[in-house]
């Protein structure tokens, strides 16, 4: 079996005329027809050439890679014991899963409080996140977790002030981090601001921390849907033209005067906004690190993709020798803006392999007694046995699990609800559950109570999709880990896991499913009689 979906996908919006007869390493029909219009990937690409290169339509999707990897996290089973408790009295009575704590501290000198143990680790200048915010920050805050307000906000903001190429005025991220500090309950969570070369150079930290009350900034190297910086699309040749003036790489260029009357003649509908590609290295990382602190950063963090295990070593190395408080580990395969289709697909380390090195290189050094930064690993995410595995593969390193476009989907659907509603238009499918927000969300009665209905009334339900999302990941986590045992997230092990091919053994380290506890199931057998009067 071809582990690649080639030439034809509902990413790129192209399909194979003989569906059911496709050469499996081209992905070409078996017969390809003289006369046919090209309504495959290669034939779309012969009329609109590098527009295909991404997923589409841009601004209302989100996309991940079609490729089965050979090992992914379904690999591994979640083993359950009968016995005993950890982080609560081995009582059957208080051992019951809402007992279970899901609350995580991180941070190598103060403590950032997280209610839940994931995080979105980046969402930045595209439209779904620009589009969908509300929803985003604000059920964040409230369920008390992570968000990353992610690259190129700043410079995509037709409203920010420049002096002298730095920042120092915003209308986005200036709402973006309201949104979210005023929601926030308790000092659970944080809003974090990243920063990729463009907004190095603009100045978006030292702004977002001086002039925002942003304690925590993120260091981008890059992440697990591309090797190449970010880009997005713009159907406006004057924002074309600003983000050109601003330093962006920006083709066709928009101030050539043929690619202008190209464009206002509708050979072509939009224009692509690149990042720059980043060069790291040790001495720049340290003194970029040491300027935040001196800007007055009260936690800097760090995200890094799915490139070569080199590279991964180098992140973990830096973080450890210059005090990061968190290092973010994304695996290939997903994105939320309009990464190449090929490169979401084709490059990169899997999540699985990723991880499992991560650990490795963890473990490393802190059996040489080398400081840790708390580690979140990331890459298709999206429920509870997930969370579960990826806390265990890593363990105890691996302090929180990073989520992007599961929550998008939730917010995204929650703001549909709370429009179908407005219009009276709610579908059948939704209608069964009633006809309203409170009827509709099962947590809203309880949010409710707790925020009061003035303050209730104010939420846009693309929060409440969210945190309802949440509800439930949080719930079914509980109850994952009542089942083996666990009551605080500290105490998930690597043990608590078991890997269903030998593969995936081989890889990670985790113990083949038929020989978990085998020097436990030796010592209970060579007793026997003492089991059983037992």
């Amino acid at each position: 079996m071809s582990l690649s979906k080639v030439n034809a996908s509902a990413a790129t919006l192209t399909k194979n005329r003989t569906e059911g007869s496709v050469v499996p390493s081209s992905g070409m029909c078996v017969t390809c027809v003289d006369g046919c219009v090209g309504m495959c990937e290669i034939g779309k690409s012969a009329y609109r050439g590098h527009e295909v290169l991404y997923p589409q339509p841009f601004g209302v999707i989100t996309t991940a890679a079609e490729k089965y990897y050979p090992v992914d996290y379904s690999h591994f089973n979640i083993m359950g014991t009968a016995v005993g408790a950890h982080g609560v009295a081995a009582d059957s009575d208080q051992a019951i899963f809402p007992a279970v704590r899901l609350d995580v501290a991180l941070g190598h000198d103060r403590k950032i409080k997280f209610r839940l143990p994931w995080i979105i680790p980046g969402i930045g200048s595209t439209n779904i996140a620009k589009n969908n915010w509300e929803g985003l920050a604000v059920g964040s805050a409230l369920a008390g977790t992570g968000l990353t307000i992610g690259e190129n906000v700043v410079g995509m903001d037709p409203d920010a002030v420049m002096k002298n190429g730095r920042v120092v005025d915003t209308a986005d991220l200036k709402r973006r981090v309201k949104l979210y500090q005023d929601h926030q309950r308790d000092g659970y969570g944080a809003i974090i601001v990243q920063s990729n070369i463009e907004d190095t150079r603009l100045g978006v930290h030292e702004y977002a921390v001086e002039k925002l009350g942003v304690e925590c900034v993120e260091l981008k190297w890059g992440q697990g849907a591309k090797d190449i910086g970010g880009e997005v699309k713009i159907n406006s040749l004057k924002k074309a033209q600003l983000l050109h003036e601003r330093g962006y790489i920006v083709l066709p260029n928009p101030t050539n005067p043929f690619v202008i009357k190209a464009f206002e003649q509708g050979a072509f509908k939009e224009f692509e906004r690149h990042s720059r590609v980043g060069m790291v290295t040790e001495e720049s990382f340290a003194e970029r690190v040491a300027e935040l602190r001196r800007a007055g950063a009260k936690y800097i963090f760090l995200k890094t993709g799915a490139y070569r295990p080199a590279d991964l070593a180098r992140a973990l190395a830096f973080s450890s020798k210059y005090k990061i408080d968190l290092l973010t580990v994304d695996g290939a395969g997903g994105g939320t803006g309009m990464s190449p289709w090929k490169m979401m697909n084709e490059w990169g380390v899997p999540p699985v392999e990723l991880h499992s090195l991560l650990y490795q290189y963890a473990k490393r050094l802190s059996d040489e007694g080398r400081y840790l930064p708390a580690l979140a690993v990331a890459g298709g995410f999206t429920f509870e046995d997930q969370i579960f595995k990826g806390l265990a593969l890593g363990a105890p390193f691996v302090k929180l699990v990073g989520m992007a476009r599961s929550p998008i989907a939730a917010a995204m659907v929650g703001k549909t609800i709370g429009r179908a509603i407005d219009d009276g238009q709610i579908p059948v499918y939704i209608e069964r559950f009633g006809n309203s927000i409170d009827e509709i969300f099962v947590t809203a009665s309880s949010l409710r109570q707790e925020l009061g209905s003035e303050e209730f009334e104010k939420l846009p339900s693309g929060a409440l999709g969210l945190y309802t999302y949440y509800e439930r990941l949080a719930q079914g986590l509980r109850q994952l880990m009542a089942g083996s045992r666990k009551f605080t997230t500290e105490y998930i092990s690597r043990d608590d896991i078991a890997a269903l091919t030998r593969e995936a053994a081989e890889i990670s380290g985790i113990r083949y499913v038929m020989e978990v506890d085998k020097e436990e199931v030796e010592a209970i057998l060579a007793n026997r009689t003492l089991v059983a009067a037992s």
